[in-house]
């Protein structure tokens, strides 16, 4: 039997999409490389997607090499004249133990990848695609090894330069920002006590996030040419830049072999799927690492595809399937982009108006706690905040 669908891309995305969608029934072919092993980010990842991870096996042969998430800050690092307070969210405030897990990004790829080896349901066509070809019927994959592929559906994981989604017939809206991520990891003297901090300065934020030991991985947004200077500094000096931009909040720093530059910018399609190609991760988003939502909308996104494609098994990627996956994405994606460049923005502003709006936002949700569980609710489960809050309302009326 033919496979049923074909996943385009060997990122997080791609390897969750064939392991979920392969776990729920479909033959599934994976086209894409060898997985890369130099990626030296980490990716935060909140309690749902651990949830749906876990139930595909991944995450407990891993989860030592893993630090939980419990407390997440955000400390206003600016020198402007309009500053906001820090606000604090434990996730002891809305009954978690933690709002999830930090994971390097290799320990992950290579969790993912021994499931996608041994699932029997997933092939792996260790190629790349060179054309796409789309009928009405059927979607095919022209590789670069002079064989082809056909399915049903087209699963785009392929990055947000995705081929796939440009061959559907999908435009997209880019914006590149003049910013660049310096990633790299360091240890420190004091315990980050399972806390992240996102500073937030005049060129973008300064995240450090915790690992296990006394060790954290940084993101540290800057103009792409200070990332670059940034880079070729010795380890000494780059280690006090570090020390003094966290306002040595947890001591002396001492940072690791090896540094990665990426240039940021955002992108949205103008629709999720279309002609037997559906789009995830960041095929379907891309927005600058602000507050941990990158992989986490990625999988919502995969957890939607399996559903769509379980009530359509006979033809996944019929033009109603995909116009509900469409339909079904469109909300949590669009508030999800929307949030994080509008607050990428107002860190790049100069404008007061848009600093007042800044800091009065964050002052209310840091002095106002029902609005700031709903807000961490939010940030775990699309929607649980308001569900939360019209519970609470029942309960109260029922008194």
């Amino acid at each position: 039997m033919p496979p049923q669908i074909l996943v385009a891309g060997t990122g997080p995305a791609g390897l969750i999409a064939a392991l979920g969608l392969a776990r729920a029934g479909f033959a599934i072919t994976l086209i894409g490389p060898e997985i890369r092993k130099d990626d030296r980010r980490t990716t935060a990842l909140m309690n749902p997607a651990i949830q749906f991870l876990d139930g595909l096996g991944v995450i407990e042969p891993i989860r030592a090499k893993t630090a939980p998430l419990r407390v997440m800050r955000i400390v206003d690092a600016t020198k402007r004249l309009i500053r906001s307070p820090v606000v604090t969210f434990r996730a002891s405030e809305i009954g978690e133990q933690a709002f999830g897990l930090n994971i390097p990004n290799g320990v992950l790829s290579d969790a993912l990848e021994n499931a996608v080896v041994a699932e029997p349901n997933i092939g792996w066509r260790k190629a790349l695609v060179t054309r796409w070809d789309i009928a009405d019927d059927n979607v095919t994959a022209h590789l670069d090894d002079g064989t082809a592929v056909a399915a049903a559906l087209a699963v785009a994981a392929d990055g947000r330069g995705s081929a796939a989604r440009e061959a559907a017939g999908i435009t997209t809206t880019m914006h590149r920002y003049e910013q660049a991520a310096l990633v790299l990891t360091f240890s420190h003297a004091r315990g980050h006590a399972d806390t992240s901090t996102e500073f937030h300065t005049e060129t973008g934020p300064f995240t450090q996030v915790p690992l296990p030991g006394e060790r954290s991985s940084l993101v540290w947004v800057v103009k792409p040419a200070e990332a670059e200077e940034l880079s070729a500094l010795d380890d000494a000096e780059l280690s006090r830049r570090v020390e003094d931009r966290m306002q040595s909040m947890l001591g002396r720093v001492t940072v690791e072999p090896g540094r990665q530059v990426y240039l940021l910018s955002a992108g949205l399609p103008a629709r999720f799927a279309q002609n037997r190609v559906a789009l995830i991760g960041e095929a379907a988003h891309i927005f600058p690492p602000i507050g941990a939502q990158g992989l986490n909308l990625g999988i919502r996104d995969v957890q939607e595809l399996i559903g769509i494609a379980s009530e359509n098994v006979d033809d996944p990627g019929f033009k109603r399937a995909l116009a509900a996956y469409d339909r079904r994405r469109r909300p949590d994606i669009f508030a999800r982009t929307g949030a994080v460049n509008l607050l990428n923005l107002s860190l790049l502003s100069n404008v007061i108006p848009a600093q007042l709006l800044r800091s009065a936002g964050l002052t209310v949700l840091g002095g106002f706690a029902p609005l700031r569980a709903l807000f961490m609710r939010e940030g775990l489960r699309t929607g649980s905040g308001l569900r939360s809050v019209f519970s609470d309302l029942r309960k109260q009326i029922r008194r």
